[in-house]
């Protein structure tokens, strides 16, 4: 309240923050979940249960749209969000490689820090681990949520959209690069 006794509106700042806050944590879940979601739309499309796939691939269209999209089409809007859960599914897994090996170092290496980053201490080793790996879990949470975005973009048709050109040479061309990395990192494996 300000002197006059009315109340002072609240800055809107803090709802604009929650808001994005939470709309990135809807997109980087919706992103994590896209392997098993296109499976089980690719199963519901092929058995012919076209409302339930579209409701998976949450590409319900609007009451009186146009027509139902066919089988073909189902199946292979199945096929992409599969193949975008596959590369959600990498950076999910580098995103808690990174927190394991990084943030929470101290906590998953016993030591000794004599050869590590940072090292010899343990908590130059810790600091040095964290400064690594945060800003790549940053990167990996940000490409999960535009994974979620170019799922939006791909099943844009289902509803009615228009799908921009862009789109289907975007996910190929991520699909090489999670392929090229997966080798990659498989290889340094060894």
């Amino acid at each position: 309240m300000n002197v006059a006794g009315n109340s002072v509106p609240s800055s809107p700042v803090p709802a604009v923050r929650e808001s994005f806050i939470r709309r990135s944590g809807r997109g980087v879940g919706q992103a994590a979940v896209l392997l098993p979601v296109g499976l089980l739309a690719l199963v519901a499309a092929l058995s012919g249960r076209a409302a339930s796939a579209l409701r998976l691939l949450r590409a319900r269209a609007e009451p009186g749209g146009g027509p139902r999209p066919g089988t073909a089409r189902l199946v292979v809007h199945a096929v992409l969000t599969a193949l975008l859960g596959v590369l959600a599914l990498m950076l999910v897994g580098l995103l808690v490689l990174f927190v394991a090996r990084g943030v929470l170092y101290g906590f998953v290496d016993d030591g000794p820090y004599d050869t590590s980053w940072g090292g010899p201490s343990r908590a130059g080793a810790w600091l040095a681990h964290a400064a690594v790996s945060c800003p790549i879990a940053v990167a990996a949470t940000a490409l999960l949520y535009g994974l979620a975005g170019l799922h939006r973009r791909v099943t844009a048709p289902l509803r009615g959209e228009r799908r921009g050109g862009w789109v289907l040479p975007t996910v190929w061309l991520g699909c090489l690069a999670g392929a090229l990395f997966l080798v990659a990192f498989v290889r340094q494996l060894n």
